[in-house]
């Protein structure tokens, strides 16, 4: 879509707003979605979903400064919070600026007092909550999507929830607002005023603050309560009101929500079916979910069972009781398995309940969803999903239903659930007539142009007066609606476009519920999108759709995550997003032949040559061996001591430090020594799967001739080889593996927990632990390090906020190697939270994670302590092994040199200092033309540099093999002028650039040449 702003515009929001303003056509697209999925019959009548940009305030100055910049210059402004809706609240129906509020998310201040919070709009509930909780405060209420929406967002929506039955609606809740309106002032609003921000989208100003009523800190009871038909249900219900139970929350699901529920896939983890022993079977009936504080569960508990046995209720076990509270963040996990949801959401008076159930359970013919949840105003609000499939022309046809239930809605008195985009025309009936009338004056007087968020709430648009008029027709739509069928629900896996079946179907699957987004480290290190694990499967969708292509920006998105699989925690349907990543890099990299990141080209090199990836030479893999270790290594053994690349050749103190403990242990070991190969992960990671699958099959067979049954290591990312990725491979290749794999921390563990093994010596510590990923999550091995470091006399361990499944990474692995600034903070974000929780050490396992936390506390200045665990308890036992720090900055000195001179503006530097041996290296005609343009006379000159700019990019690619030869010993003297490296690795480097430069520079070159033609038309100049 063409750009609405125009082009010297765009050139001076980017000097003004810098990185916090995009305009890149992919990201675009990705922000033209919200939680909804508009029929393809529809999309053509809504307008043009695709901003002009994104823009990312961080304060209510830099609101002001925005909207009187809009105004000046007529750009429309949609304020976006996580897009966690359907109504289409969001998203721009012409162009225009989205207003993303991730920047604005401070916690302003916290009142105990006075019973009240004061937050930036961009803060999400659940992060409030927790703020909250360390102030014996709770929220009053919640919406269901409380782990991604955020407090302006509902606001500016409006609604109800979790906690509506006692406190209702959110507007009830708000005590104030301030609002940047379309003039550039800002107006305090409360009371009355309210109403001029409250559920109305942002189509009177921006948000820039909000303080809202809050309640004490209490324990929760929670009953499920089971009902055969919605007249019991309803007649409960009602029954609650009547005799006024003071419970807290109230709502129900329906059977089919219970049977879908049921039929679930199980969690998957490395490609394996998890069984939850504690996953219930519910009853396929109505089921009510009560909660209360436990202060009040005298007083509740003795009426409930009245009414509930009054009305033939059966009370369900605590198990699913506490089963289905848990899962009140899940209200479309369903959609795991339809891959499409059709919404309805409305709102109906308490006295027709059971008519509105009865009449639309009748009327839809498709599986349905319907949760339900009470408000203190005797209403209920209901949100309604049928199961269909997108892709099919029938969804169209069925998504006509959504109507007929609003219709059935209306004839009890009922409306939606609110405006948006869609709903315009009933505008009237969700607001109230008298509000409406206030509302359309406000607006006309301060946004006279209509620049803020147009199209909603008052725009009466095409779209809508369609929804409204169709209407009349439900008769008709629904009995085509109903005739539109698709699938049962199930997963159906088949490959599309040459992307795998189980993607394709998990592309379309995503609730879009944004669960994924703020907790993942690419979103938090970049702040876009894209990088988020939403934004991948959005693009994946657009992909199967026909709408954009992948490029190399785009494989380098999905190379750039760090595999933390913190997203498969947080996602609301169990989707298996890393591992779906994981494959795609095979795919993208291995498959297609898009170019890896290019470090890992140079550690492909170096793994095939010596066996590692840190260049040292294979026959000195074994050197960090001291003789206090010797006796305790065989030729076969039970156990084998796997160090790994990072231990065995730079942080060798953890190797000798690991190897001490298991002496001090009584554990013997085989070692393959010179053997060892590098575990592999990088190539896996990287999509380099073929030198994974010659790496693997080395190891194997080595490690099989040491007869050991466990394999013990240092590195996390190794063990998780050992136990998973192997065992994979293995299977794949018909190869028999018997392998088992352990960290040494859970070695050691069992030993203390035997008492078979103590340690003595006191540190004095205020120490914390950070869970490496591949240990954490992707292994649930938590218990070992932590058994290790309380052992540890004055470790004085305390956890951080987050820690064990919710910890989050230290930005290492993909992330360090695609952009070290990131990476590093990423890693500050983390050391922060261990400063926060009073740490003066962050204790971690795994060589990695030291390094990446080690350059993310040097480079943000973090006064904090990082230590290997292993290194601490050789401490404790007494031993005094020199500290590898030095050769840590030694090594990452070259391998951030490497990585920096490898980007493609990196390259180009070097080749521009290669200009003269490149021309002297071209075909005689080419040097000869080259040489022409350098004498050519100054009114000749420009216009021959200018044809050569728009020539040389197409003959680059067939020029350069045969200059590469030519000019590779000078560009081994720039590297090794650029980068100081040690002797081992220069000498390697004859062998390792050619091959790494065949592989890259035809994948490079579109990427280098804009970089490079200036600095070479800038040579012929003389310059």
């Amino acid at each position: 879509m063409a750009l609405t702003i125009q082009k010297e515009v765009i050139e001076d929001l980017k000097s003004i707003w810098g990185d916090r303003i995009n305009f890149n056509a992919l990201e675009r697209k990705i922000y033209a979605h919200d939680m909804g999925v508009m029929p393809s019959m529809i999309k053509p009548f809504a307008g043009n979903p695709i901003p002009d940009g994104i823009v990312q305030p961080s304060s209510e100055d830099e609101l002001v400064h925005l909207v009187t910049y809009a105004n000046r210059h007529q750009i429309s402004l949609i304020p976006r919070g996580k897009a966690t809706s359907g109504y289409g609240g969001v998203l721009p129906v012409d162009g225009g600026l989205i207003v993303e509020f991730n920047r604005m998310k401070k916690i302003l201040d916290i009142s105990e007092q006075e019973s009240s919070a004061t937050i930036q709009p961009g803060v999400v509930w659940n992060e409030l909550e927790y703020h909250l909780n360390q102030k014996n405060l709770t929220l009053a209420l919640y919406p269901t999507s409380a782990p991604s929406s955020t407090v302006g967002g509902w606001l500016a929506q409006g609604g109800a929830g979790i906690g509506s039955y006692e406190f209702g609606y959110f507007r009830d809740n708000v005590l104030s607002a301030r609002v940047v309106l379309p003039d550039g002032s800002v107006k305090f609003m409360q009371g009355s005023g309210l109403d001029l921000v409250s559920d109305v989208n942002g189509i009177t100003g921006l948000i820039s603050e909000i303080s809202i009523r809050v309640k004490m800190l209490k324990p929760m009871h929670v009953k499920a309560i089971a009902f055969g038909n919605p007249d019991h249900l309803a007649g409960f219900m009602k029954d609650l009101f009547s005799r006024k139970v003071p419970l807290w929350s109230v709502s129900f699901i329906n059977p089919d929500a219970a049977r879908l529920k049921n039929n679930l896939p199980p969690h998957y983890h490395h490609g394996e079916p998890v069984t939850d022993e504690h996953r219930p079977i519910l009853p396929e009936k109505y089921i009510a979910i009560l909660s209360c504080t436990n202060d009040r569960c005298d007083l509740v508990q003795a009426v409930v069972m009245e009414i509930a046995q009054k009305n033939n209720g059966e009370f369900l076990s605590a198990e699913i009781a506490r089963h289905e509270w848990d899962a009140r963040f899940e209200p479309v996990r369903a959609k795991r398995i339809a891959p499409s949801l059709i919404p309805s959401e409305i709102i109906i008076p308490l006295e027709n309940l059971d008519k509105v159930i009865q009449e639309i359970t009748a009327e839809v013919k498709h599986p349905f969803i319907l949760e339900g949840f009470a408000t203190n105003s005797q209403e209920f609000v209901l949100l309604g999903f049928i199961l269909h499939d997108e892709r099919q022309f029938n969804f169209n046809l069925a998504y006509a239903l959504s109507l007929s239930i609003l219709n059935t809605a209306q004839k009890y008195q009922g409306r939606p659930y609110a405006s948006g985009l869609y709903f315009i025309g009933f505008v009237e009936k969700i607001l109230g007539k008298d509000r409406v009338k206030k509302l359309t004056a406000f607006k006309k007087q301060v946004d006279p142009n209509k620049m803020m968020n147009p199209g909603k709430v008052l725009d009466n648009s095409f779209l809508s007066r369609g929804i409204e008029l169709a209407g009349t027709f439900d008769p008709i739509l629904k009995i085509f609606g109903n005739l539109a069928k698709t699938k049962d629900p199930g997963e159906v896996f088949k490959e599309r476009k040459g992307i795998p079946g189980d993607i394709v179907w998990y592309a379309y699957a995503c609730s879009q519920c944004g669960y994924c987004v703020d907790q993942c480290d690419q979103y938090y290190g970049r702040g876009w999108e894209s990088q988020s694990p939403r934004g991948k499967w959005t693009f994946l969708k657009l992909l199967l759709e026909g709408e954009v292509e992948f490029t190399q920006r785009v494989v380098d998105t999905f190379l750039a995550c760090t595999t933390c699989e913190l997203c498969n925690r947080t996602c609301q349907l169990d989707l298996p997003n890393e591992s779906s990543w994981l494959k795609l890099r095979g795919l993208l990299v291995d498959g297609l032949g898009y170019r890896t990141f290019p470090p890992f080209e140079i550690m492909a090199n170096t793994m095939r040559q010596q066996g590692n990836i840190w260049g040292g030479y294979a026959k000195d893999r074994d050197k960090w061996i001291i003789d206090e270790v010797r006796d305790s290594i065989q030729e076969k053994a039970e156990y084998a001591f796997f160090p790994g690349c990072t231990s065995s050749f730079v942080e060798q103190d953890i190797a000798q430090s690991t190897a001490l403990l298991l002496k001090e242990a009584g554990i013997k070991y085989a070692y393959l020594a010179n053997k060892e190969q590098c575990c592999g992960i990088p190539m896996l990671v990287s999509g380099r799967w073929e030198v994974f699958n010659e790496t693997a099959a080395k190891n194997i067979a080595a490690m099989k001739q040491t007869g050991a049954k466990t394999v013990i290591t240092t590195c996390p990312a190794c063990w998780l080889v050992w136990e998973i990725y192997y065992r994979h491979w293995a299977k794949d290749n018909n190869i028999e593996y018997d392998l088992h794999a352990k960290h040494y921390a859970d070695v050691l563990a069992e030993k203390i927990e035997a008492g078979e093994f103590k340690l003595a010596k006191e540190l004095n510590l205020q120490a914390t632990y950070h869970d490496p990923c591949h240990m954490g999550r992707a292994g649930a091995r938590f218990e070992g390090p932590r058994t290790l470091i309380n052992a540890i006399p004055g470790s004085n361990f305390r956890e951080m906020r987050f820690h064990h499944y919710d910890a989050h990474c230290c930005g290492a692995v993909i992330s360090l190697v695609a952009d070290p600034k990131v990476a590093s903070e990423i890693g500050a974000s983390r050391i922060e939270e261990a400063i926060g929780c009073g740490a003066d050490t962050i204790i971690t396992a795994c060589p990695c994670c030291r390094v990446q936390l080690k350059i993310s506390a040097e480079d943000n200045h973090l006064p904090i302590k990082i230590r290997d665990l292993s290194t601490l308890a050789a401490e404790s036992l007494g031993y005094d092994i020199p500290c590898s720090d030095p050769v840590i900055d030694e090594k990452w000195a070259v391998f951030d040199g490497m990585i920096r001179m490898m980007t493609p503006w990196g390259m180009a530097d070097m080749m521009a200092g290669l200009i003269p041996e490149m021309i002297e290296a071209m075909p005689d005609t080419y040097r000869n033309m080259m040489k022409m343009v350098m004498n050519a006379p100054e009114v000749f000159k420009e216009p021959m540099i200018s044809m050569m700019k728009s020539v040389m990019p197409s003959l680059f690619p067939g020029l350069l093999p045969a200059i590469m030869d030519k000019v590779m010993p000078r560009m081994l003297e720039k590297v090794s002028e650029a980068i100081p490296m040690p002797e081992y690795l220069e000498e390697q480097m004859p062998n390792l650039m050619p091959k790494t430069m065949e592989v890259l520079m035809p994948k490079m070159l579109d990427e280098i040449i804009p970089y490079f033609m200036p600095k070479m038309a800038d040579y012929l100049r003389g310059k």
